[in-house]
């Protein structure tokens, strides 16, 4: 009875050391797949606007902005009540529309510019998520 009580406390603290002391690569994974505004890739993006691939150093400065734009807030999305608003907003324009892999993964992310924000919709397997960004540099490539 007492082996199985010290065992088991061994076994925890391990445990317990294990995951409050996780490598740096570890905790890098853990942040990429859970992260909302992902970081892009030129090779593994392609960039369409109005139907027109964006190709050359155009592709690579969109990217740019998009990587370093600073997250305002998340949209809350419910699934077949408001998610037409997202996907398809009134006042929204033309989106421009970057199809990336990422592991596995084939993400579709729609991107709205307005006055003072950009609308990014990432579409994934069944999941929508829908956020706001500030970049003003991305801004002036959008308009």
């Amino acid at each position: 009875m007492t082996w199985a009580v010290i065992i088991t406390t061994l076994v925890v603290c391990m445990i317990k050391v294990l995951m409050t002391c996780l490598p740096t690569g570890v905790v890098n994974w853990l942040i990429r797949k859970y992260e909302m505004h992902s970081k892009l890739n030129d090779e593994n993006a392609t960039i369409t606007v109005n139907g027109k691939n964006m190709k050359g150093e155009e592709k690579i400065q969109f990217i740019h902005y998009f990587n370093e734009a600073t997250v305002l807030e998340k949209y809350q999305i419910f699934s077949g009540y408001n998610e037409h608003l997202y996907l398809h907003p009134e006042n929204g324009g033309t989106p421009i529309v970057i199809n990336a892999k990422q592991g596995r993964k084939n993400i579709k992310i729609s991107v709205y510019s307005y006055d003072d924000h950009v609308d990014v919709v990432k579409q994934y397997k069944k999941k929508i998520v829908a956020y706001s960004l500030r970049s003003d540099n991305l801004q002036n490539v959008l308009c």
